[in-house]
């Protein structure tokens, strides 16, 4: 039940606008990106794009400029997730750098509240007597919490990212990227990414007035950019060049030592070094560690982790972080089995899968649906569904998609065909979230599938894998590793640089269970090379192949005092059909 795999080469563009004290590969692998000026490839801060555009950006930055100098008491309400938690610790620790004296967050309880700003989460909110709301990455959706919160006498400043419903909520100041009237260049922003713009124009409002002095100067909003980049990665987001600036100027105070002392210990506590800090460790290291708090627990444990200024006590966050990230793994292993072993019983037509997987079972753990449904998206090329029981009863729906579709739309055609099968719906392109009702599953799951038909045609979806093309002898060296490995940020839509090419086995060894250390030659080559290959039964992996075609990506490996070439092999690409005659 391996889904069919095409490999896609990637088109090469003019390389001759770019700097030809660029790496020769590097050069190749930017043109095949659409990089086609030198500008494009510069990174520093005065590149980043103006705020003009940012709709409701200016009555942001006048509401809290006001409750700044009133003293009035604002808090902040975040999210659950990565952005939610990098986005208000950056709103907090900005307040209070430009004077706020009563500054605190509130996060809901992914189990209680569920998403957003509820009214049930204004209710808890109005309990801790604040006067302004400031949400980060969410509230555009939350029309009932907004309406909750103004008749309640609170000022309410939204900052999102999602994209909006039919209806906006009444806040006082709503900023988002993604409004229909904006004229920002990028609606790529994350929640940190939107606030960050925020209290930029904060910050220029309480210079106009005045507020700052000797005694209390502004602060330097650059020192955040970790920050920013830490949500931007995390929340998968495209990388385009204002998004790259924010990430690369985020690792390289990282790098610098001057970085947050949450964010450096989630990397130590994984194992990484942060003077090599990468997009990658972001991604893979810091933010599932400080994803898994509001998972499994409870978000606030990974905001106080970077809002700790002592390492010492940022460390021992972050341990309690890893050791939460360690069970999260688990129970997804479990959920994960449990769900293959029920995708490999379903009833096929044909051998083919069915559209989509909607999946559900009494013992799944509500926090960690959205990794089984991405983790069974990737291992069968559907969109996916995951459902796990709420603590109200209700089934909470977490979908991932598939190139090409759009699951939010399809949610929405389901909930216009059917009205009322769906409770609540929410989220973009490549993620959803949805409620229903346990004796909806089994009608929703049909209308699901007939949509999802509907959208992607009658021929199956064939998972594509990119390549840069294949790498001479010449090139496949250290050199060339370690030219890819200071370039970047790579991530979602700047995708790393792969290469494709044949490779004869040599030798192989079965590494954790799951994994495959290689040992290979390429064409043309005498010297072996080492290779790894993780998850290899996802992989394409054939234990009987003597020669393979892959797909895979040229690395530093340091191991103690050595450095060496690995490629990382990303897939065992199926043989190539023998040209007809």
């Amino acid at each position: 039940m391996t889904p069919s795999l095409r490999l896609v080469r990637r088109q090469a563009g003019p390389t001759d606008a770019l700097p030809s004290t660029l790496h020769p590969v590097l050069r190749r692998v930017y043109a095949n990106r659409g990089i086609r000026h030198a500008e494009e490839l510069d990174l520093s801060l005065n590149r980043l794009h103006p705020p003009d555009g940012l709709p409701g950006l200016a009555p942001a930055a006048h509401c809290l400029a006001e409750a700044v100098t009133a003293g009035h008491r604002i808090l902040v309400v975040g999210d659950y997730d990565a952005d939610g938690a990098t986005g208000t610790a950056l709103a907090v620790r900005a307040l209070r750098a430009m004077g706020a004296q009563h500054v605190d967050f509130l996060v809901p309880s992914r189990f209680t509240h569920g998403y957003g700003l509820s009214p049930e989460l204004v209710a808890a909110a109005r309990r801790l007597g604040p006067e302004l709301l400031l949400t980060v990455d969410n509230g555009v959706a939350a029309v009932a919490g907004v309406q909750a919160a103004r008749e309640a006498g609170l000022r309410v400043v939204v900052t999102d990212h999602h994209l909006p419903g039919a209806y906006l909520p009444p806040a006082d100041a709503l900023v988002n990227p993604c409004l229909p009237d904006s004229a920002f260049p990028s609606r790529a922003l994350c929640g940190a990414g939107v606030v960050f713009y925020v209290m930029a124009a904060l910050r220029r409002a309480l210079t106009s007035r005045g507020w700052f002095d000797p005694n209390r100067p502004p602060p330097r909003l650059a020192a955040l950019l970790d920050l920013v980049a830490l949500g931007t990665v995390a929340d998968v987001v495209p990388l385009d060049h204002n998004n790259r600036i924010l990430v690369q100027q985020g690792l390289e105070r990282i790098r610098q030592g001057r970085g947050n002392p949450g964010i450096r210990a989630l990397l130590e506590a994984a194992g990484r070094d942060p003077a090599r800090a990468s997009a990658a460790d972001l991604g893979f290291a810091a933010g599932p560690r400080l994803n898994a708090a509001g998972r499994l627990d409870d978000m606030g444990l990974g905001i106080r982790c970077l809002l700790a200024d002592d390492p010492d006590q940022a460390r021992a966050l972050a341990e309690e972080l890893d050791r939460l990230n360690g069970e999260r793994r688990r129970i997804e292993l479990r959920m994960r089995q449990a769900a293959e072993a029920h995708a490999a019983a379903l009833p096929l037509d044909a051998g083919a899968l069915p559209p989509a997987l909607c999946l559900h079972a009494p013992d799944w753990h509500e926090g960690v649906i959205g990794i089984v449904a991405g983790r069974l998206r990737e291992r069968f090329h559907r969109p996916v569904v995951a459902f796990a029981r709420g603590q109200d009863s209700l089934l909470k729906g977490s979908a991932r998609s598939i190139p090409g579709l759009h699951v939010r739309d399809v949610l929405a055609t389901v909930d216009a065909r059917h009205p009322g099968l769906i409770r609540r719906f929410g989220g973009h392109a490549m993620a959803a979230g949805l409620t229903l009702a346990p004796q909806d599953l089994e009608p929703f799951r049909a209308a699901f599938c007939r949509a999802v038909a509907s959208a992607l045609g009658d021929a199956p979806p064939v998972a594509e894998v990119h390549s840069d093309g294949p790498l001479s002898p010449a090139e496949l060296n250290l050199e060339t590793a370690r030219a890819l490995e200071a370039a970047g940020p790579w991530g979602q839509g700047f995708p790393p640089p792969s290469f494709d090419g044949h490779f004869e086995l040599l030798d192989v060894r079965v590494v954790g269970e799951h994994h495959r250390r290689l040992v290979l030659r390429a064409e043309g080559m005498r010297r072996p090379l080492q290779a790894i290959l993780f998850h290899a039964e996802d992989r394409g992996w054939r234990e009987d192949a003597a020669s393979l075609h892959l797909l895979y990506r040229p690395e530093v490996n340091r191991f103690r005092d050595s450095v060496a070439l690995q490629l990382h092999v990303q897939h065992v690409l199926p043989p190539e059909p023998e040209p007809p005659g």
